[in-house]
């Protein structure tokens, strides 16, 4: 049995989820949202906002504030991977090694060809918690690709041999198992998941 993380990240946070496969009947394992930033630091969840609406150019701070967003990124996957691994057996499945997971990203655009200093911070933190989360992955020996959300179910249904509509009832179907609310981010997360296991 393989085993997938999926992730949709946010600015200071992600959806992840934990998908075990077959590639043609997977079962969700686990979700969890994972904390990109340091919620004791408020300026950290949005590093490039200077106050509403204005890019902040103060690249002293900018800087300290990636230490302390790479940091918890870090620490965060750690804990996600230990928590997994911790999880135990599901019935007749057991969590295997994971090596795989994606991202769903809400843009790949180059932030410096943004005029509006406004949506350039946005993109410049859409860019960097994406960054983070990948060396937090990669640093734990996980194989990681980006999938833009506008994209991801064209390629989903391209690479899974499935229609849009099966694919948005089967991910609606495996979060019946989760107790709790099953949210878009975490569908996306989860179709992320799948896609890693194709």
């Amino acid at each position: 049995m393989n085993a997938t993380l999926g992730f949709r990240v946010k600015s200071g946070w992600a959806a992840a989820v934990l998908l075990a496969g077959p590639v043609e009947s997977p079962q969700l394992l686990n979700r969890r949202v994972v904390q990109l930033c340091d919620p004791a630091i408020p300026e950290s969840k949005q590093p490039y906002h200077a106050k509403m609406g204005t890019l902040q150019t103060d690249e002293a701070k900018i800087e300290r504030l990636r230490k302390v967003i790479s940091k918890a990124a870090q620490d965060s996957l750690s804990q996600l991977m230990k928590d997994f691994r911790s999880l135990g057996d599901f019935g007749s499945l057991s969590v295997p090694q994971i090596r795989r997971a994606s991202l769903v990203v809400g843009s790949d655009i180059d932030p410096a060809r943004i005029a509006n200093d406004h949506i350039r911070a946005h993109a410049l933190e859409g860019r960097l918690f994406r960054t983070v989360l990948q060396d937090a992955l990669s640093s734990l020996g996980l194989h990681c690709s980006i999938i833009v959300e506008r994209e991801i179910y064209e390629q989903a249904a391209a690479a899974l041999k499935r229609s849009e509509k099966d694919l948005k009832r089967s991910l609606t179907q495996l979060g019946q198992s989760l107790n709790g609310p099953w949210r878009a981010d975490d569908k996306l997360a989860c179709l992320a998941a799948w896609l890693a296991l194709a």
